[in-house]
């Protein structure tokens, strides 16, 4: 199994449930502190202005199963 190494070092750290309709983020610092836990629209766009803040340094794990 190959793990994702990093080549520099992110300040930001993104998780996000996705749902058909919804997905729920959570943006976390290097100290794990929260930065953002939102419920938005499934939407590229409301996405993208959730994370702005965040963009300049951010890596992005998304959860979505399809059963």
């Amino acid at each position: 199994m190959r793990y994702y190494k990093p080549q520099k070092q992110f300040q930001y750290f993104c998780g996000v449930d996705l749902h058909t309709k919804t997905m729920y983020l959570c943006v976390q610092d290097e100290a794990g502190q929260v930065q953002l836990h939102k419920n938005i629209r499934s939407r590229p766009g409301a996405f993208l202005e959730a994370v702005e803040p965040y963009r300049h340094s951010l890596v992005v794990a998304c959860e979505c199963v399809f059963c």
